[in-house]
């Protein structure tokens, strides 16, 4: 229901004076000239800052504190960021420091976060009988990166038939696991929880420890896996693979992220597996079995999901940088997660290729890549990189970092503007500046550079003059 139908119902219910009249329409004439002058990234921008106060203040409530005392507004600010852009950083413990209330309000905004808020305004719409708009349109179109405004009502009602089918089934298969440790009641609570968690790439967990005591526990880390790599691939992949089955069908982008998001989660497995076997403190003292769950889960994890099995803090220094990469990299365009995007790093490199075999046609499975598409790569990871290098020099600052921790903050960075939500432990050292850094930094990550740009850029101006080619020596 928008906010000039509920505003008719009270309106009609308490009857109207003069003074309601004049009310009604000031804020039905401030809504249109909203919806009417902002741009879909205006209103993505608008509408997630606001869904992220809105939890803040929920979550800064006493009862959502186990407590029954405030956890403070910087720190719900936090969580609710966190949730909101389904990343998993944390200042406070899930489980401990929020109540029931608390949690299950982390668990919708993370649903929400991930699904995209305009997902479900399409629905309650659809529900009521309302029609779709071009604008509405447009809005879903920017918040699923989709490349065309037709099919998007159709692909809005898939994306929640999947997410809840795949977050149903895990909640089954985790509550029959967990319920002899925690009780029918309990599992089926930290299920639920953990399956919305991981499908939607947010990485939050009610155990301190993340998911270390499940490090060779097949059915967790199975389950776990397959729901952030489906969230991860998107909606618009698993929708083609549903219809297409055959891979000659697939769409040019369905095929360049499955194979990469293969091969680089089949290069995490093989890295942390063979150099951490030799680490002591993390796959030493694991069994060559748990030692494969674990492998598979850390090389699968930092690619948006945000869990952990084992301890990030005492893995050896390559193998936390190779989580950086992966971490950089992200999911794909259109899923649960975050980072560059797997498909915006598979472009960069097929033109890197195309310009040392001497140029001409950049090209993936007989199709043409579009010039813009290259130009856009390009943005994408020129401005990603300058925000976790420019965020990894203000946390140096504001935290008063010794040079020999600079390691943990350019992690944190990577792992906010990505919004995977790994950390080798300094989020809850945060100071109150560094948590406004982080916050800002997740928002960032989220939206995604481009999308900050063009919400915040003002119209297009076409150049009216034509200047002389020249070249500039690069290398």
């Amino acid at each position: 229901m928008t906010i000039s139908a509920i505003w008719r119902v009270t309106m009609s219910e308490n009857g109207r004076s003069g003074r309601q009249q004049s009310g009604y329409i000031k804020i039905e004439a401030i809504v249109n000239k909203l919806k009417n002058n902002m741009s879909p990234p205006q209103l993505i921008l608008g509408v997630f800052f606001v869904l992220i106060w809105i939890g803040a203040l929920l979550l800064a409530l006493p009862v959502a504190s186990a407590t029954g005392q405030s956890v403070g507004l910087l720190d719900a600010v936090f969580t609710a960021t966190s949730a909101v852009c389904v990343n998993g950083l944390i200042v406070v413990d899930t489980g401990s420091v929020y109540s029931i209330f608390g949690q299950v309000i982390i668990m919708v905004l993370i649903q929400i976060g991930g699904l995209g808020f305009m997902t479900f305004g399409i629905m309650v719409a659809i529900v009521l009988g309302k029609k779709i708009g071009l604008k509405q349109r447009l809005v879903l179109q920017q918040t699923t990166q989709s490349t065309s405004v037709q099919g998007l009502v159709k692909l809005s009602l898939y994306m929640v038939v999947i997410a809840f089918a795949f977050e149903a089934i895990a909640t089954i298969i985790l509550t029959l696991r967990w319920k002899a440790e925690l009780g029918w009641g309990q599992g089926a609570y930290y299920a639920l929880f953990h399956s919305i968690s991981a499908f939607n790439n947010a990485g939050f967990a009610l155990w301190s420890d993340s998911l270390t005591p499940f490090v060779g526990d097949p059915i967790v880390n199975i389950t776990i896996i397959i729901l952030f790599v489906i969230g991860g691939l998107g909606y618009i992949v698993i929708v083609d693979i549903f219809r297409k089955r055959t891979w000659k069908k697939l769409s040019l982008h369905t095929k360049v992220v499955l194979l990469a998001s293969g091969i680089l989660s089949l290069m995490g497995f093989l890295f942390l597996y063979l150099l951490e076997s030799w680490n002591p403190a993390t796959f030493g003292q694991l069994t060559w079995g748990e030692r494969i769950l674990a492998a598979l889960f850390q090389g699968t994890t930092p690619r948006s999901a945000g869990f952990n099995t084992v301890d990030i803090g005492s893995m050896l220094a390559a193998s936390q940088f190779f989580i950086i990469i992966l971490m950089f990299i992200g999911a794909a365009s259109g899923g649960t997660g975050g980072g560059i995007k797997t498909n915006t790093f598979v472009v960069l490199i097929l033109a890197t290729i195309n310009t040392f075999q001497g140029g001409g046609q950049i090209h993936a499975f007989e199709r043409k890549i579009a010039e813009d598409t290259v130009m856009r790569a390009l943005a994408v990871v020129v401005s990603s990189l300058l925000c976790v290098l420019t965020v990894a020099l203000l946390l140096t600052i504001s935290e008063g970092i010794l040079e020999d921790r600079f390691f943990e903050i350019l992690f944190e960075a990577t792992s906010a503007f990505s919004t995977t939500g790994l950390s080798m432990g300094l989020t809850s050292e945060l100071s109150p500046l560094g948590k406004v850094i982080v916050s800002i930094t997740m928002f960032a990550g989220r939206l995604g550079p481009l999308t900050l740009a063009f919400a915040l850029a003002q119209k297009k101006r076409s150049s009216r003059i034509g200047y002389p080619e020249d070249h500039i020596l690069i290398g």
